[in-house]
């Protein structure tokens, strides 16, 4: 294996991605809507309809706890008032919109990884390097999969930092990370970056545009959005074993596509498309 050209061309990949604005800003702004301000509006509006009401705080709380299951219901009780809704809502509620972090980075990079050398006028001399295809495939996928990590992994930790800020006036102590969002971030979120990738790569090279193929990869989303949606309405919560058999349902998917992207990439049919 060429392991210099390899990492010659992650080198490039990510360097592309820096001088980006189509890509670096979405990189920016998503992650910093998702685990800044949504958290905190959702907290600071749960506490101020508390203060509101405390009948009717209460009351809501009691309905919350009659909604979700079993399971979370005897996690929660284990808090008082307004601590019940800052655990659910920051600790279970967010934790499958935290998936679309590293979904969302390796899709916009690996849609950048083809289409953007092709836009850019500089995918036929990539084609025309010594590696392989299978090296070549490797390389694309290796530099979106190490950008998503490393975003995700500055993600975790500011999402920790200001959960534990906008929850300290009510918990008065440091509550999270828990071990769930520590299987999340360490188990799920590399496969969850794999998913994005491996799809969107499998799309990119069969498209013209970078908006087409990130456009398009962007259904990956929805298997997220019902993932809250189930979580909401009380049919499953993210427990720790729930969370390792996501994540290994989504490793084994990961696994089908690079399968099914190693069979299917020739660099022949991309050079035909310039």
């Amino acid at each position: 294996m060429n392991s210099r050209a390899i990492r010659a061309v992650i080198r490039k990949d990510l360097s592309a991605v820096l001088r980006s604005k189509a890509v670096l800003i979405p990189l920016i702004l998503v992650p910093l809507f998702l685990l800044v301000v949504v958290p905190a509006i959702t907290v600071f509006a749960g506490g101020a309809a508390s203060s509101a009401s405390t009948t009717g705080a209460s009351s809501d709380i009691a309905q919350l706890l009659s909604m979700v299951p079993e399971g979370l219901r005897t996690i929660l009780n284990g808090y008082q008032g307004d601590q019940i809704w800052v655990v659910f809502a920051t600790v279970y509620m967010f934790a499958p919109l935290f998936l679309v972090l590293p979904m969302m980075v390796s899709s916009v990079i690996a849609a950048d990884s083809f289409v953007g050398e092709r836009e850019r006028k500089t995918l036929e001399a990539l084609l025309h390097t010594p590696l392989t295809n299978w090296e070549l495939l490797l390389a694309k996928t290796l530099s979106a999969w190490l950008a998503a990590l490393a975003v995700s992994l500055v993600g975790f930790v500011l999402y920790t930092v200001v959960v534990n800020l906008i929850g300290w006036p009510t918990m008065g102590r440091v509550f999270f990370p828990n071990l769930m969002w520590m299987v999340l971030m360490f188990w799920v979120a590399p496969a969850a970056a794999g998913l994005g990738l491996g799809t969107t790569v499998l799309i990119s090279s069969r498209v013209n545009t970078f908006q087409e193929a990130y456009q398009t990869s962007g259904l990956i989303v929805i298997p997220i959005v019902a993932l809250v949606i189930a979580q909401s309405v009380g049919v499953m919560y993210f427990s720790v074993e729930l969370t390792l058999l996501l994540g290994l349902g989504i490793w084994a998917i990961d696994v089908l596509l690079f399968w099914v992207g190693a069979r299917t990439f020739k660099r022949d049919a991309l050079i035909t498309r310039l």
